[in-house]
């Protein structure tokens, strides 16, 4: 089965929440590599990569998010998958670098 990969941009009260660690367990649970973190600007976005199916519950679960988060709006588009990565990692906040122009 080929890989399909995204990446997301989540909207809401989504910092200071635990968000950004309910996604990795989620994604790992999953079986899904890629990254999260939050932005600058308030907001939380990451990649995620793995089977089809895998990707999906992680859709479905970033649309919720963890109990205090409240999750106003989800992005998402297909890109193209990555080679290397192992894990599912946690990044520092820095500025966005996910564009839905």
């Amino acid at each position: 089965m080929s890989a399909q990969r995204i990446a997301y941009k989540v909207h809401g009260t989504v910092q200071g929440v635990g968000y950004r660690d309910y996604t990795q367990r989620r994604a790992a649970e999953f079986g899904l590599k890629g990254w999260v973190k939050n932005t600058s600007d308030g907001l939380v976005e990451g990649e995620a990569q793995g089977d089809q199916n895998s990707v999906q519950k992680l859709i479905q679960e970033l649309g919720k998010g963890p109990r205090l988060a409240h999750v106003t709006k989800l992005q998402k588009k297909d890109i193209t998958p990555e080679e290397g990565e192992n894990h599912y990692a946690v990044r520092q906040t820095s500025d966005s670098v996910v564009s839905f122009d």
